[in-house]
């Protein structure tokens, strides 16, 4: 059992401090927020996150994890230190890395003992090698420290670094902790490299060890492929609509093929969320930093970012105006699973709708109260905005209607609800919920990602009755 501080309380420190927790090791989290320190000490969770607080009031209760804003009494005497801020986007795309140069510094000034350094947070390649010589830098001259026995005798202290990235999802963190695929650890010792095993060690999954330059680029290149396959599929959702081909027919074919896969070929108004974005625009930086350019990426990041207001650009071309219309939006949060807003679709089209004077009611199941934050219930420019609390309610006397998330409770919303509940049974899908000719049945003009819409799936049927 090892004694470890996890700095950051967000998706990636909360859940990597309850799970260091679950398999037995003494885990302190630290936060600067109070207010989210004493909600977590009564087992609530400042994230929504699929089992979570479960594990958050097993392991509090069994005394191996706390949490705190005395970052002071968490290091000074850990084993490891697992940093988890936020290393957010900067205007020009690179990643602000102020918060984890400050957490730097607070460990170099405050450990009293040998420490392992491990960086959680997704940094650009080379960071880690400067985090370790940011640490050394504010260490004492010659890396003594007097660590209180008196006797005016100081020791030494062994500092390094090493990195390892996470690979959850939102909305299943806790389950990908616990059952990874592979944990990657990079560091420059044998000493370091044997720490960071020996803790992972209760979890029984495979581990690759290699560089920390190697597994920095692992966090990157892997949410960049993966980007990288969600535009491609998108792009050709797009060329699908002009041809006549239906992209989920292309899909299924495509997932036969074990070199492609199945997994992120589903078509929809793009990818969102706190990794994604952010790493795309952070590793086409790095690679114009490098004189390097990244032109695989740089298309993801334009397909990604036309592919967001997709379906609104289509309901301009059918609508005359939006002007005192109410507009049923359902789903607000990036994917289903997580209140997180970050780069999600709703944040593009909602403003430019309320531009527009429409009268938005929105439905998420949890997403709700973080939206408020942004767009407060009531009057927000030309139009207003009101939440409510299921997804009938969002489309009664509806005179149009966006789907942005693909949460279990609208995709429970049958096609005929649309037809008894809108005024004008218009219905906008960026997440190809419905089957086309089951909307055409029920009487809903219906418009969706790479996919025949409601007039050329009626002229498909037509032609087959008329062979028939």
């Amino acid at each position: 059992m090892y004694k470890i501080a996890v700095v950051g309380t967000g998706y990636v420190g909360l859940v990597a401090g309850v799970c260091f927790a679950e398999v037995g090791h003494k885990v302190t989290c630290v936060d600067i927020d109070k207010n989210k320190i004493n909600l977590m000490k009564q087992g609530i969770s400042p994230i929504y996150e699929v089992g979570l607080e479960e594990l958050m009031r097993k392991n509090y209760a069994a005394g191996r994890i706390d949490y705190t804003t005395d970052y002071k009494s968490a290091y000074k005497d850990a084993d490891a230190i697992f940093i988890g801020v936020g290393t957010p986007e900067q205007p020009n795309g690179s990643a602000d890395l102020s918060n984890i140069a400050t957490v730097a510094r607070q460990i170099a000034e405050t450990i009293e003992k040998d420490c392992l350094v491990v960086v959680k947070s997704t940094v650009p390649v080379g960071t880690n090698d400067k985090v370790e010589q940011f640490i050394h830098d504010f260490l004492p001259h010659d890396g003594t420290k007097i660590t209180g026995n008196g006797n005016g005798f100081g020791k030494k202290i062994r500092v390094e670094v090493a990195s390892n990235p996470e690979f959850l999802a939102q909305g299943s963190a806790v389950h990908d902790t616990l059952h990874a695929a592979r944990i990657i650890i990079g560091t420059e010792s044998k000493w370091a490299e044997e720490m960071l095993m020996d803790i992972y060690k209760p979890f029984n999954l495979p581990i690759v060890s290699v560089s920390r330059r190697s597994a920095e680029m692992i966090k990157y290149a892997s949410n960049n492929f993966l980007a990288l396959k969600i535009s491609y599929m998108n792009d050709i959702a797009n060329l699908c609509e002009l041809v006549g081909a239906d992209i989920q027919d292309v899909a299924k074919g495509m997932s036969y093929d074990d070199r492609i896969g199945s997994k992120f070929l589903n078509a929809g108004v793009g990818y969102g969320g706190s990794c994604f974005p952010k790493d795309t625009k952070a590793l086409e930086y790095l690679a114009r930093q490098n004189g390097y350019e990244l032109r695989t990426i740089k298309a993801a990041i334009d397909v990604n970012q036309d592919q967001k207001t997709m379906l609104y650009r289509k309901a301009c071309r059918r609508l005359i105006t939006f002007d005192g219309l109410k507009v049923a939006v359902l789903g607000l949060t990036f994917k289903p699973g997580t209140d997180d807003l970050r780069e999600a679709p709703s944040l593009d089209n909602i403003p430019l709708l309320l531009e527009r004077g429409a009268n938005i009611y929105a439905y998420d199941p949890v997403g709700m109260d973080n939206f408020k934050k942004k767009y407060p219930e009531g009057k927000n420019g030309r139009g207003s905005i009101t939440y409510v609390e299921n997804p009938e309610a969002t489309l009664k006397d509806a005179n149009v209607c966006f789907i942005f998330t693909e949460w279990g409770e609208i995709q429970a919303v049958e096609p005929v609800t649309y037809k008894l509940l809108m005024r004008t049974p218009l219905v906008y899908d960026g997440r190809n919920i419905y089957n086309v000719e089951d909307m055409y049945r029920a009487g809903v003009e219906y418009y969706s990602i790479g996919r025949p819409n409601f007039k050329t799936s009626n002229a498909i049927t037509e032609a087959a009755a008329a062979s028939e």
